[in-house]
């Protein structure tokens, strides 16, 4: 199998997704492939893979620094840990 480059990777596989752009009647803002793409390892972003678990597990393609939540637990529960000072990006592919 081929090793995959990060860029490749990220231009190929990276649909952000946020339920209809809103989040508890607010708007939520979305970045583009390529402004995410300029922030990766930027140590002011976490980055999220949100995807559920059979499509994570089946899928070769994981955005680099990406974590990944327990999504079995309510978001209320691991949202809860994540740090109030960094820009926090939510993505599936």
């Amino acid at each position: 199998m081929r090793e995959k480059h990060p860029a490749t990777l990220l231009a190929a596989a990276l649909i952000l997704c946020f339920a209809f752009g809103t989040v508890q009647g607010q708007d939520v803002p979305r970045i583009t492939k390529d402004e995410l793409k300029a922030k990766l390892g930027s140590p002011d972003l976490v980055l999220l893979d949100v995807r559920i678990g059979g499509d994570w597990k089946a899928s070769e393609l994981k955005l680099p620094g990406a974590i990944r939540p327990d999504l079995e637990k309510p978001a209320k529960e691991w949202a809860a840990g994540l740090p109030k000072d960094k820009e926090i990006v939510l993505y599936c592919a």
